[in-house]
């Protein structure tokens, strides 16, 4: 069943955001992956929520999706995210 990864980024460190980006979409891609949403404009239409970056991926499954984030290949971008950006993520899964 497929699988949606959201994530809200709060980019501290825009310079560097920049290579993560480009080293996250091969990554995405290798493991059946894709982007829904990349940074585009969003608006509260409920509650307190004010995403900042909001990306939204989609995998064939919530089991691919875990593989992707935790695989020897996104490692270092991972790395990289989390020293140039603070970050909320979680995967659900579709209908």
């Amino acid at each position: 069943m497929t699988a949606y990864v959201i994530v809200d980024i709060e980019v501290t460190d825009p310079v560097r955001y920049e290579e993560y980006k480009k080293m996250a979409h091969a990554t995405v891609l290798q493991y059946g992956g894709k982007y829904i949403a990349r940074g585009g404009y969003t608006e509260t239409l409920e509650g307190d929520w004010h995403a900042r970056r909001l990306v939204i991926l989609e995998f064939p499954s919530v089991e691919q999706a875990r593989k992707w984030h935790d695989s020897p290949e996104y490692a270092p971008a991972l790395a990289l995210r989390q020293q140039t950006a603070k970050t909320n993520m979680v995967v659900v899964e579709g209908m």
